[in-house]
């Protein structure tokens, strides 16, 4: 790394010549290549930015001026440009460098960002903290072309256009927006057109025809149509921005040179940039979406080095139930918001492309959309990573549960999910979606369950939310023949006279083997497997605690508001005596790692749960433990 390693932060950066800046890009990628392919992360995306990254930190003053990123996953390149290339092999790992922009990382990482459509927000409002105070400093938001599908980017888009504060919006085309006219007529216009000549004498012709109260305006507003005539952004223009492109995002000195020219216009201007994704790497610019999120790979053969074994198998039961489930009732239609891979519909869109409708980025969108359908007699199931969702309460609560429509949205992707961090672990969708009325709330314990509450999510005919998790299941036998679950009823598993476990989703099995533990130091637990935790097994919670006067309950979620306070609100309802332990992730943001070590910081693996619940029993019971020497007998 000739270059890369003698560069600590952008003011190193700017001491290279014009014509080093390629090379220096191409170094860039060979580190994100690298360092991606030990660990697993989002490359083809920060391939297909690298180049621009590096032109917007040659021009700007960062961190003066203020960089702000829409989705984190396009910015490994300026995580290596701003000091941290040396840390960048631990990046998604237990207390490594985050996967997305993190304010608390770097000085460099203006606003966080983990999800989509949010940077032209933070941008407005930085732009207008910067305006309030008098600041002199620069504004630039950096837009994927995906990203331009959420609602909330054009939100902000007309507010920015209302506002008129200085700011740039840079648009990283990778082709979902095909822009033909790339190159130097593109450049040419642009550097043509932010010219200050040009510029006063647009702002005189304003002036001028605006005198004339009843044609004046009309002639000016041809003018402005024809001008943007030459470009695909009329639409912005129309929304108060002066567009600017497209240029090529892979040409670093014709970059430089037009972020140069727009850097001290006014107003908001929006740049249009088209790049390659997986820009660099052969596999990655041919499989772009195979490489978007991608496990450890081999550099070589672009193969990834996923075990089999590890395929998400929740992900893939529900898909092949769905398919299986479609087949037979040409009412189900899916939703996905952007994430047909993700989420398993594809294999669905491949099967019934009449009935799949990917809505972009867009999740409140989906989930009303799916309403939409549900209102004219359709059976729609929207498949939402359950961290996005958090987007989509309201669409829920206004446009779902209050009108008892028979929507259900699968949540793929709760509880913990790993290396990705607090911005997608789906751990709070249980306390979110438990207070609504008029609505199921079920979470499986495994991947044969899942099959049977989808099928049973279809027949109830009322709102449901059936939450999943990310990975590859337990490895338990599928039935063949789907069946009805009884709704708002558990389990039992096994029966126990010193304590019960009620346990919900992915741990009940880890309680099941935390009860063999526990029975091994001579205490007899049981473990009820609830499956629901709207509406609540009442039945099932009253003849637990009656057996043993002791509860622990068991989530992979947030503790506040989730499935142990329902069970505590129940109690204390029905006046029903009963001590409890409550399992689960407390008052804070659970950071990045593998899922088998932040089970274990969290303290919700089967040993750790087993030893959790012999601490708190000896508190305030007299409990003998075979394992320990000298223990009070009971």
């Amino acid at each position: 790394m000739e270059l890369l390693g003698k560069i600590r932060g952008p003011k190193d950066l700017k001491k290279l010549e014009l014509d080093q800046l390629p090379k220096l890009a191409q170094e860039v990628r060979e580190t994100i290549i690298t360092g991606i392919s030990r660990t697993g992360g989002h490359l083809a995306s920060s391939l297909g930015a690298a180049d621009l990254i590096l032109a917007l930190h040659y021009v700007y003053d960062t961190p003066r001026d203020k960089l702000i990123f829409d989705t984190g996953h396009q910015a490994y390149a300026h995580k290596i440009l701003t000091g941290r290339a040396d840390k960048f092999p631990t990046i998604r790992q237990k207390g490594g460098l985050s996967g997305f922009l993190k304010r608390h990382e770097s000085e460099y990482d203006a606003f966080g960002a983990g999800h989509a459509s949010t940077a032209l927000s933070a941008a407005a409002g930085i732009a207008a903290a910067r305006d309030q105070s008098g600041g002199k400093y620069k504004v630039v938001a950096v837009v994927a072309d995906g990203c331009m599908t959420g609602g909330m980017a054009w939100e902000a888009m007309q507010n920015i256009g209302q506002l008129r504060t200085d700011m740039l919006a840079v648009l990283n085309d990778n082709q979902m927006f095909i822009s033909q006219r790339v190159g130097r007529l593109g450049a040419i216009l642009t550097k043509l057109l932010t010219l200050g000549t040009v510029q006063d004498a647009e702002r005189k012709a304003e002036l001028f025809f605006n005198r004339f109260k009843f044609w004046g305006k009309k002639i000016l507003r041809v003018v402005k149509r024809a001008r943007v005539l030459f470009f695909p952004g009329m639409i912005f223009e129309e929304m108060g921005f002066t567009y600017f492109g497209p240029v090529d995002g892979h040409n670093i000195p014709e970059l430089v040179e037009v972020l140069g020219y727009v850097k001290n216009l006014r107003g908001p201007v929006l740049l249009h940039v088209v790049t390659r994704k997986g820009k660099g790497y052969e596999p990655a610019e041919t499989e772009p979406t195979e490489f978007h999120g991608t496990p450890r790979f081999d550099v070589e053969t672009g193969l990834s080095k996923k075990d089999p074994a590890s395929i998400p198998a929740f992900t893939r039961v529900f898909s092949d139930t769905l398919v299986r489930l479609a087949a037979a009732d040409p009412r189900i239609t899916a939703i996905t918001a952007a994430m047909p891979e993700g989420t398993g519909l594809d294999a669905f869109r491949d099967k019934f492309p009449d009935r799949y409708y990917d809505v972009g980025i867009a999740e409140e969108h989906a989930v009303t959309f799916a309403a939409g359908l549900a209102a004219e007699g359709l059976k729609p199931v929207a498949a939402i990573y359950s961290s996005f969702m958090q987007r989509s309460f309201d669409q829920v609560m206004h446009d779902i549960a209050l009108q008892k429509l028979p929507v259900v949205i699968a949540m793929d992707r709760s509880g913990i999910v790993g290396e990705d961090g607090p911005t997608h672990h789906g751990v709070f969708d249980l306390g979110l979606f438990r207070m609504l009325p008029d609505i199921a709330v079920m979470a499986p314990a495994d991947e044969d369950e899942l099959q049977h509450m989808l099928y049973t999510a279809f027949a109830l005919n009322m709102p449901v939310m059936l939450r999943y998790p990310r990975g590859k299941g337990f490895g338990v036998d599928l039935a063949a023949q789907l069946k009805l679950l009884p709704l708002g009823k558990g389990r039992i598993i096994r029966k126990g006279g010193a304590v019960n476990i009620l346990a919900i989703g992915d741990r009940v099995h880890p309680a099941v083997k935390a009860a063999e533990l526990l029975k091994a130091r001579g205490i007899d637990a049981g473990v009820a497997d609830m499956r629901f935790v709207k509406p609540l097994d009442g039945e099932l919670i009253t003849e637990t605690a009656a057996a043993s006067k002791r509860l622990v309950t068991a989530e992979d979620n947030a503790l506040m508001g989730g499935f142990g306070s329902a069970v505590l609100e129940y109690l204390s309802e029905n006046a029903i005596q009963a001590t409890v332990l409550r399992l689960g992730i407390g008052d804070r943001y659970v950071e990045q790692g593998r899922p088998d070590e932040l089970y274990d910081e969290l303290g919700l693996t089967s040993a750790k749960m087993a030893d959790r619940i012999v601490e708190w029993l000896k508190k305030g019971y007299r409990i003998q433990d075979t394992e320990h020497r000298n223990k009070e007998t009971p």
